[in-house]
């Protein structure tokens, strides 16, 4: 095996272990700023549907509805707090129900 694999690997996990390590190595015991958690917090909700919202729109060829109707149906579930099990059975539902009407 050629020595550049050896670095690549080493590259690869230095950019894994840094960005988990230096917070927890500098910010250890510190109280962050209200603001700067809550930004934090909002994170994974932000990425979440940066990564799904494409999918809707082309979760079937030629047909945009298909995937309207089906995220209206997830915002309508998880708007009266259903819990993330029941959202996702709960779309499936529906557009299995529309898939058999239509």
């Amino acid at each position: 095996m050629d020595s550049w694999y050896w670095w690549m690997l080493l590259g690869m996990a230095l950019v894994t272990y840094l960005p988990r390590a230096i917070p927890l190595t500098f910010l250890e015991g510190k109280e962050l700023p209200p603001m700067v958690s809550g930004v934090l917090r909002n994170i994974p909700f932000a990425v979440l549907g940066a990564l799904i919202f494409p999918a809707i729109l082309y979760i079937q060829e030629g047909n945009i509805l298909f995937g309207l109707i089906g995220a209206l149906a997830a915002f309508a579930i998880a708007f009266i707090r259903g819990n993330v099990m029941l959202v996702v059975l709960g779309s499936i539902a529906v557009l299995a129900i529309y898939s058999l009407v239509m």
